[in-house]
């Protein structure tokens, strides 16, 4: 073979070597092209997901908070008024005192409801929670409670306190609001104790109680408005973890791994 048809044959070799490395190089390129167009749309698909459950879970906290008020006015507002309707109804203007004592009554019973008005509405109010503080909304949440005489309460702060951010504190007071209406409706507890820790590292809020507790199955269950407190703890990256024996009690912990140097920022 000449010197001529070698040059042919080598420009040959390496001109089909260059069309099938630049043929392999497509190939990947569409693989990659590929994969990553199913990468977007897996991941559009997921946030779609994630907006629709996040948005299913706001629809299903509010409809809760509105079932709680509603409660609320039933059992506490409307049952005094409803007394209050009673007195005035009963009242007869030969009997004197018995009258004047039927009016007294009325009277705190009317104040009584105002309170309570009052005290459903700062509950309710999401600036005033803020403006408070998490530590004291929820002083001012068991004092409430304290009122009915019918619980123990202990509310302890361990470590050097740090604030967290507007969303963090209003999600953790509405996870202790919904823990407080689960002891109340459910447990028959005599004492409830909360506590907040703080760490360098982490906070921690506890909610104990010493009621009837309930089994793994019952804890599943959304009536005890228990998958609304894991969304809620979950909304702001924190862990829920509840341990509660029949007869025994019902122990909830909610931890935030959040550096104390940026609590305030998180």
């Amino acid at each position: 073979m000449d010197e001529l048809s070698q040059e042919v044959l080598i420009i040959a070799f390496l001109s089909l070597f260059i069309i099938m490395i630049t043929g392999a190089i497509i190939s990947l390129v569409l693989v990659y092209q590929k994969r990553q167009m199913k990468f977007f749309r897996e991941k559009e698909l997921l946030v779609n997901l994630h907006k629709n459950e996040v948005l299913q879970t706001r629809l299903e906290i509010q409809e809760q908070t509105f079932k709680n008020i509603s409660q609320e006015i039933h059992d506490n507002i409307g049952q005094v008024l409803s007394l209050v309707k009673l007195n005035i109804n009963t009242m007869d203007c030969t009997q004197g005192a018995l009258m004047q004592e039927k009016i007294n009554n009325s009277r705190i019973l009317i104040s009584k409801a105002i309170q309570d008005l009052r005290d459903l509405s700062k509950s309710l109010d999401a600036e005033y929670i803020t403006d408070m503080g998490l530590s004291n909304a929820i002083r001012y949440e068991l004092d409430i409670i304290g009122k009915t005489h019918r619980y123990d309460i202990h509310f302890k702060e361990s470590g050097n306190s740090f604030t967290l951010n507007d969303k963090k504190q209003l999600v953790l007071f509405r996870i202790v609001q919904e823990a407080l209406h689960n002891i109340i409706k459910h447990a028959e507890a005599t004492e409830i104790k909360i506590t907040l820790t703080y760490s360098e590292d982490y906070f921690n809020l506890q909610i104990v109680d010493n009621g009837k507790g309930y089994s793994d199955k019952e804890a599943n269950k959304n009536g005890l408005g228990l998958k609304n407190m894991r969304i809620r703890a979950e909304m702001i990256g924190a862990q829920m973890i509840i341990s509660g024996n029949p007869g025994v009690g019902t122990t909830i912990n909610v931890s935030l791994l959040l550096p104390l140097q940026n609590a305030a920022n998180e």
